[in-house]
């Protein structure tokens, strides 16, 4: 065999080496990418509908059968962090009723949707009590769904309004509004590569917040599968520039409200809406006193400061919904 035959069937095996390699390789990363498209195809149809969330306390729903607190999340919140959210309340909510939450469509805020999945939740459920916890904009939801459910015949006994604007002017970053309410509103969707700068751009503002480890952890989750949809976001931030507090005032009847913020609040102007609620609502507003003292981020972050969180909590629960005398815990009354 010649030199140049010997060097001709060795760089054949080399290529068929290399070709086996590189097909294994190609093919195991093609596999990859399809079951992650399959699985974020996946989690993005299953939150297409609307869904009321329920936190699983055996306890709770055994000692108030007829009673369940409400989470209503905030703006961007995914409903993992919706979920994680309400188990760091857990010890507190669950000494009045059941817990649940509202996971909003990723095809767009609809209250119409929330009152009706609401309205069934109720009935299925048989529930008698209701207190809702407005978490940031979700207490703008949590006062709207109220007072529509109010005309239903579905009275609501508590909400806690959770460093919630009263009117679009109480937060602080107007530019939010500029871009993305105008481009929704036009009829235009906020690209992937368009978010994840916003995203990250958002949370450098807010720096002296959080770590800058949080800062790409929480950049990165708003990028992920779980995470709202941009049509979901650029609706919320919609309704929050529509929100009209005037059309729900004298609407609650007997429900009682309690505000709660931080002065240091770089999100949402503490001052402006906590006198802004207590205007709309005299009659409603009972406990606005309560601050987050010590909470980073000081902007609605129970899952974050889950202590400060549940002390506050408890107090306006043993205020607001005391528990029967005589030791028992059937009913929230």
């Amino acid at each position: 065999m010649t030199d140049d035959a010997e060097r001709l069937l060795s760089y054949s095996g080399d290529l068929t080496a290399f070709s086996r390699r590189s097909f294994l390789t190609g093919s195991g990363l093609g596999l990859a990418l399809v079951a992650d498209l399959a699985v974020t195809r996946h989690i993005q149809q299953q939150r297409e509908e609307l869904r009321i969330l329920s936190l699983d306390d055996d306890a709770a729903e055994m000692s108030f059968p007829d009673s369940c607190w409400m989470l209503f999340p905030g703006y961007k919140t995914s409903w993992e962090e919706g979920l994680w959210i309400l188990n760091s309340l857990r010890p507190a909510l669950s000494r009045r009723g059941r817990m649940a939450m509202v996971g909003y469509s990723n095809r767009g805020l609809d209250i119409n949707n929330i009152v009706a999945a609401m309205n069934r939740y109720v009935r299925n459920f048989q529930l008698e009590k209701l207190y809702f916890y407005g978490h940031s904009f979700g207490g703008m939801v949590a006062v709207e769904v109220a007072a529509r459910l109010a005309e239903r015949g579905i009275p609501v006994e508590v909400i806690l309004l959770d460093s919630s604007p009263h009117s679009r002017d109480d937060v602080r970053d107007q530019r939010m509004f500029e871009g993305v309410v105008f481009l929704y509103e036009a009829g235009y969707r906020v690209p992937i590569v368009v978010r994840g700068g916003y995203e990250l751009g958002e949370r450098i503002v807010h720096k002296n917040e959080r770590t800058w480890r949080q800062i790409l952890n929480q950049t990165l989750e708003q990028l992920s599968p779980l995470a709202p949809s941009s049509v979901l976001i650029q609706s919320q931030a919609s309704y929050i520039y529509r929100f009209n507090v005037g059309r729900f005032s004298g609407a609650l009847g007997e429900t009682r409200m309690a505000f709660v913020g931080n002065p240091n609040d770089a999100v949402v102007d503490y001052a402006l809406a906590r006198t802004g609620w207590a205007s709309a609502f005299p009659d409603n507003l009972v406990s606005a006193d309560h601050v987050t003292t010590g909470a980073l981020p000081a902007h609605a972050s129970p899952q974050w400061n889950p202590l400060i969180y549940r002390t506050i909590v408890r107090t306006i629960q043993d205020n607001l919904i005391p528990l029967p005398t005589g030791g028992g815990r059937k009913s929230a009354f």
